[in-house]
């Protein structure tokens, strides 16, 4: 269990990165899959804020494990594990199930992390690990994917969180490249678990309480870009810029000690067997 924790601290924020999906998806087009299993294995250095909404910047390196069967399920830190239960004309639908991984309020980051911290959590309590069961629906066509999950919280949260992302997709020789916007919504126990102030975090923090509602969670534009060095080996790099929804900003702890804008920049090294 500590090392499961471990791994959960480590990954908090791959969760946020709607492009390092994409980097696998076209990876797979690029190495062509087999009918049976597929693995990937690699490491990604993370430039990004220590929590979503912290104005402290942290370095980590975190591994990148995938595992995938044919063109039907799939499994890996960012994108969960799912079926791809409806897989014609374009269209993609099925059953999803992801880790929202505990927030810890001592350093803000994570195991992997080997520069920077943040202190912005002290005082606001930890936050347990969330198991997220949902539905995913993906629609392509031509160069354009467009992409919507569905999901509930147990656990760490009990609320409905949502993704909508779509991505234009192209490439130039070997190298392929996709960007586009993408958002995220959640319901009032998602925003109060993780951005609302009690009267016990209040007085331990000296933050005004706050409880928000339902709302937009975040919203940017993010990119990667996949550079393949040999038939089983690549080099993959993502950046995003977000901003936090109303019912974020409004909250204290992101007002007081926090940035309502977000960057993320990640470079990593994957091979696939």
């Amino acid at each position: 269990m500590k090392i499961f924790h471990k791994i959960c601290l480590s990954t908090i924020f791959l969760w946020h990165i709607f492009c390092y999906d994409c980097v696998a998806q076209e990876a797979q087009k690029k190495f062509k899959q087999n009918n049976g299993w597929n693995f990937r294995v690699g490491l990604f250095p993370l430039y990004s804020p220590a929590f979503l909404g912290s104005k402290d910047y942290v370095l980590s390196v975190f591994p990148d494990l995938r595992a995938s069967y044919g063109d039907k399920f799939f499994a890996s830190v960012p994108e969960g594990v799912g079926y791809n239960f409806i897989n014609q004309s374009g269209v993609k639908i099925g059953p999803l199930a992801k880790i929202r991984f505990s927030r810890n309020s001592e350093r803000g980051g994570s195991p992997f992390q080997i520069a920077g911290e943040s202190k912005a959590l002290k005082g606001m309590g930890d936050v347990d690990s969330a198991v997220e069961n949902g539905i995913f629906l993906q629609y392509e066509f031509s160069k354009i994917r467009s992409r919507l999950e569905l999901r509930r919280g147990f656990g760490g949260h009990e609320s409905f969180i949502g993704d909508l992302n779509l991505s234009y997709f192209d490439r130039v020789g070997s190298i392929m490249f996709n960007f586009g916007p993408k958002t995220t919504f959640g319901g009032s126990n998602f925003i109060q678990t993780y951005y609302g102030i009690n009267a016990e975090q209040s007085q331990k923090t000296g933050l005004s309480q706050y409880r928000g509602s339902s709302g937009i969670v975040s919203y940017g534009i993010g990119g990667s870009l996949i550079a393949p060095i040999t038939k089983n080996t690549a080099l993959n790099f993502i950046v995003s810029f977000d901003r936090l929804g109303s019912q974020l900003t409004k909250s204290p702890l992101i007002k007081e000690r926090g940035n309502n804008q977000q960057f993320i920049f990640g470079a990593g090294y994957s091979y696939r067997f």
